[in-house]
């Protein structure tokens, strides 16, 4: 079987398949096995294999690596949500005894506590979990940390495996059965383990310079099962990728998970093409910024990405070591089912209702001397936008005590409100302190600071 489902137009599909099967051949993987997902719908899978007229469908297991710290990450977030830690708690409040102590819940999330990248020897991921039976064993005594907490984005498998105790530790049970119960029953993943389930493939390593293969050894990591332990399916991860797109509040919300994907890290360099949000990788590709993560451990490679703006998503796994890249392959099929299908917005509709008063305060604002224009939205919200293109353009979602909150860019989080006069007129609107005017620095009984009297003239 290589190519499945229908949802797709024939030539998507084939140009779909003819990425998986370049990979797999130029890769020199066993296997390959791929999905995309549009609108929160499994829409296509295919596979390719060594083996003639054989390939794994989407019901295979493979080993996904690092895509098992999302999943880490939303336990540890609805840990939050539930007002059972806060994420600047430093890590010692609630799990004692690691040299992690001072690491705050969202630094190991974000990969930004500055803790090594590894464990102290032997490489974790060949050796069996229980030479470290206790968290202490995770890192280094005397150096734990190779960067200051807080200050630099550094990866770090251990930090995971403490985020895994730590949930442990909270709900008072093994991470894999609190997974189960709070995650992966809910969302019907009955496909995704800690441990293989038949079918699953093998893991293998392919020769540099022979086209010869050697089998890696399927290990059992212990305490740092939440770096990367997990197995599943390319249909159990499409499911995984609708959740953390639209979420569930079942699991957890849209709002969290937004949360999840903002950068948490500041990206190094001003064309930026990778970043790190709360346990949610941040990629720019083919002018797209995706979120998802990518995963690898001996014997397979995994990737998932998910295109907020194309409303797309997709998977690639593989049992080779190291290449092919998986998390290429699965931003590679979201850009060509984008240019194959390209995402059909919405019909416009108008309001269904309208507030005269709203109404009232839309068009043009003034920041001093900066022109803005205001939009009503849906709901009650309001979009401000500036006539440059400035990052000072924002969303604002309509409050209960008549104020509005920013959603994005610059005024993320500020609160927008109509200041009135005493005969009950608009007066200006004060956004975070600044003051917006209708028209530029007028009236002046409304700027801080005053006007000048002379007012606009000719110099």
């Amino acid at each position: 079987m290589t190519d499945q489902y229908d949802e797709l137009l024939p030539t998507t599909r084939r140009a779909l398949l003819h990425r998986i099967a370049v990979a797999q051949a130029e890769g020199r993987t066993p296997s390959l096995v791929a999905a995309v997902v549009r609108d929160g719908r499994l829409v296509w899978s295919g596979a390719r294999s060594m083996v003639d007229g054989h390939a794994p469908d989407a019901d295979v297991q493979y080993r996904i690596g690092s895509l098992t710290k999302t999943f880490v990450a939303v336990l540890v977030l609805r840990l939050r949500d539930e007002g059972l830690l806060d994420l600047a708690d430093p890590l010692g409040r609630h799990l004692p005894g690691t040299p992690a102590g001072d690491a705050t819940v969202a630094q190991l999330l974000a990969h930004s506590a500055g803790l090594a990248a590894e464990t102290p020897g032997p490489w974790w991921e060949r050796t069996d979990g229980a030479l470290r039976p206790a968290v202490a064993d995770l890192l280094e005594d005397e150096r734990p940390q190779k960067h200051p907490a807080g200050r630099r984005y550094h990866y770090s498998n251990p930090g995971y495996a403490l985020l895994g105790a730590l949930v442990e530790r909270l709900r008072g049970e093994p991470w894999g059965e609190v997974l189960r119960r709070e995650v992966l029953e809910p969302l019907g993943m009955d496909r995704t383990t800690l441990l293989p389930q038949h079918p699953h493939a093998g893991g293998f390593a392919v020769h540099p310079w022979a086209d010869v293969m050697l089998p890696e050894p399927l290990t059992d990591t212990g305490l740092m099962g939440p770096a990367g332990q997990l197995w599943s399916t390319a249909a159990d991860l499409a499911r995984w990728a609708a959740f953390l797109a639209a979420g569930d509040d079942k699991v957890l919300s849209a709002d969290t998970l937004a949360e999840m994907r903002r950068a948490s890290t500041g990206p190094e360099g001003a064309d930026w093409s990778s970043g790190y949000g709360l346990g949610l990788q941040l990629l720019r590709h083919d002018g797209r910024v995706l979120h998802g993560h990518t995963g690898s451990m001996p014997g397979f490679t995994a990737g998932l990405w998910i295109s907020e703006a194309d409303g797309l998503a997709a998977v690639a796994l593989s049992n080779a070591t190291s290449v092919p890249s998986s998390a290429q392959v699965a931003a590679d099929l979201i850009a060509l089912t984008a240019e194959h299908e390209p995402c059909i917005p919405e019909p416009w509709r108008p309001l269904t209702s309208v507030d005269e008063e709203l109404l009232a305060l839309t068009g043009p604002w003034y920041w001093g001397a900066a022109a803005h224009t205001l939009r009503l939205k849906a709901d009650r919200g309001l979009e401000l936008a500036t006539l440059t293109n400035s990052p000072r353009s924002s969303r604002f979602r309509a409050e209960a005590d008549g104020t509005w909150t920013g959603l994005d860019n610059y005024y993320a989080g500020e609160t927008l409100r109509v200041v009135r006069r005493t005969d009950g007129s608009v007066s200006h609107l004060d956004l975070g302190s600044f003051v917006l005017t209708r028209e530029p620095y007028g009236p002046a009984d409304a700027v801080p600071g005053g006007v000048d009297p002379q007012g606009w003239r000719a110099f």
